[in-house]
């Protein structure tokens, strides 16, 4: 029986992908590409940094004080207005402390006249109570008169002690009463931004009145509020990018990491999360760091308490600890 002749089957020709098809494939190449590309630039060189825009300008503020009472005669500042450490904000009227100041010195006055005339009897009494010694052992003055001069030496001994303390005290009323007197003119402690004025001509204020506040300006900080998952890599002096929403991104700021609060902001709150209820919630929570700008970037661009600020920080140097 004859063998069936063995049947070879062409398998078809594959067909050449349509021009749809190979944009489709160069276009998964790109995407693949662009995310190794990104990949590589994120584990290389993005995560180096970490950046938040929950931040805000801040610095210690000048409270201004009354340290006397009295009633106001010059205010010479107004909101907004610039001013320089040592110029004079507010004047005092200084009737009362000039008064005091004059009564000082004539008490002071008064007991170095009553001194000088203690000092006197002193000498005339030593010179007595000597003469009636000597005159004791021939029998030529009583007992009596020996120790009526005896107790005359001792009052004037008394009276002496007695006025220089009345010195020492008129002399410290009269340091007081200046101090009083200078604090009549009150100057500006820092330069800085006058703000929150309060106080006005003719007003009566006791001592220890906030009249205003002085903003330094010049020694401005930012607090970023970054999320507890970011600082892993954040150390103290590691430089730090800024603008603020006042000028854009076309002004940055370079500054320095200073330091790190010592709580949350939730730890610090008037009324602090009770994470001990049963119906508790994991919150991430943000730390506020302290971000030293340039004085002179500062000078060049000003800000104001309070502003937003986008703070970058480069991680990459490693020198100092938290």
């Amino acid at each position: 029986m004859d063998s069936e002749p063995s049947q070879i089957i062409d398998k078809p020709a594959k067909k050449p992908d349509s021009p749809r098809a190979r944009r489709l494939k160069i276009l998964a190449g790109i995407v693949v590409l662009c995310g190794i590309v990104y990949g590589a630039y994120w584990y290389f060189y993005a995560s180096n940094f970490v950046s938040t825009d929950n931040a805000y300008t801040a610095t210690e503020v000048a409270q201004v004080t009354s340290a006397v009472s009295g009633i106001i005669r010059e205010v010479n500042v107004v909101d907004t207005q610039s001013v320089k450490k040592g110029d004079i904000l507010v004047i005092i009227d200084d009737t009362d402390a000039k008064l005091a100041l004059n009564q000082a010195e004539a008490d002071c006055a008064k007991a170095r006249a009553e001194l000088a005339s203690a000092q006197s009897d002193y000498k005339r009494a030593a010179v007595d109570l000597k003469r009636r010694n000597a005159l004791i052992a021939i029998g030529a003055v009583s007992g009596d008169e020996l120790t009526k001069t005896e107790n005359a030496h001792t009052s004037s001994v008394a009276a002496i002690e007695s006025a220089k303390a009345a010195i020492a005290q008129a002399t410290a009323r009269i340091d007081q009463a200046k101090v009083d007197l200078s604090r009549t003119v009150i100057r500006a402690p820092v330069d800085g931004t006058v703000a929150k004025r309060t106080v006005q001509v003719g007003q009566k204020i006791p001592a220890d009145a906030q009249l205003l506040v002085v903003v330094p300006v010049q020694d401005m900080h930012v607090d970023a509020n970054f999320k507890e998952g970011q600082l892993e890599k954040v150390r103290t002096g590691q430089k730090a990018e800024l603008y603020s929403d006042l000028y854009g991104k076309s002004v940055i700021y370079h500054g320095t990491v200073e330091g790190f609060s010592g709580g949350t902001g939730s730890a610090f709150a008037l009324i602090p999360a009770q994470n001990a209820t049963g119906n508790w919630i994991k919150v991430v929570q943000r730390l506020p760091t302290r971000i030293k700008l340039d004085p002179e970037e500062l000078k060049a661009n000003p800000l104001q308490v309070g502003l937003s600020m986008t703070v970058t920080i480069d991680t990459r140097e490693k020198a100092s600890d938290k």
